[in-house]
């Protein structure tokens, strides 16, 4: 396993910069652009499917209309679909975050159920309720977009919001740091298809399900090379896979 936590070590060193992050494309190249958190949330909710294909949509999306009156972001959100997304559950997933950002910050969301568990998915939780709260709009794109309320634990792996709390509270030359309540060392593995199978593969993990299991059992694994900055080789696995670098022996 030495050589194992070596490897992972390297590859984290040579994608966890600006060269790792544009070698293909990447909602977090869209987010760090704007350095904000609600615009940061909205691109790693979009980040579902075809890489490419995010970040061509999220390249189409005026973040400013976030500051906008709902007026204003009705009137201008015309003509524009995402894949299970139709033209007004855009128009409501912007109306939601504008008001969430008027009325909340979205690092106390996270951080004060978080602070009484050390459990993140608790400030997700928290998250979609106040989203859900904020605006009675409902549909299948809409609810696929911000996820749904579990009742004990969640049974999918939160891919995107992990993804999304690793962008605000890791501090690197890859993720933005924005965050300073929620500590990295209880952060978890944004697991998708590309991670989960580099895992497998890698002996990381058993589990050969994609679910929130997974995700725990991956990210208490990695805490054993890391256990202050777990997550800091997800981009790496993820980079991995993508590239299908197992066949090349990187």
């Amino acid at each position: 396993m030495c050589g194992l936590k070596e490897r992972l070590e390297r590859l984290a060193q040579i994608h966890n910069g600006p060269e790792g992050l544009f070698a293909a494309a990447d909602p977090l190249q869209i987010a760090k652009r704007h350095g904000d958190e609600f615009v940061a949330l909205l691109c790693a909710l979009c980040a579902y499917g075809n890489a490419k294909n995010i970040v061509k949509f999220l390249e189409k999306l005026d973040f400013d209309l976030l500051n906008s009156s709902e007026k204003h972001i009705k009137k201008e959100l015309k003509n524009l679909k995402y894949r299970f997304q139709n033209e007004e559950d855009l128009r409501q997933i912007f109306i939601t975050l504008s008001r969430l950002k008027k009325e909340n910050s979205l690092e106390d969301l996270f951080a004060s159920p978080y602070k009484k568990s050390l459990d993140v998915s608790a400030g997700v939780k928290n998250c979609i309720r106040e989203i859900y709260k904020i605006n009675p709009y409902r549909s299948r794109g809409y609810e696929f977009f911000f996820g749904k309320i579990w009742h004990n634990s969640p049974q999918s792996a939160l891919k995107r919001y992990n993804m999304f709390l690793r962008w605000m509270v890791r501090k690197d030359a890859l993720d933005m740091g924005l965050w300073k309540q929620i500590h990295s060392k209880d952060l978890l593995i944004p697991l998708d298809t590309h991670t989960h199978k580099t895992a497998l593969n890698l002996g990381l993990l058993k589990r050969r399900i994609c679910d929130f299991k997974s995700v725990l059992e991956l990210s208490n694994k990695l805490k054993e090379f890391d256990p202050q900055d777990p997550i800091k080789y997800d981009f790496a696995l993820y980079r991995l896979g993508q590239n299908k670098g197992l066949k090349s022996g990187i």
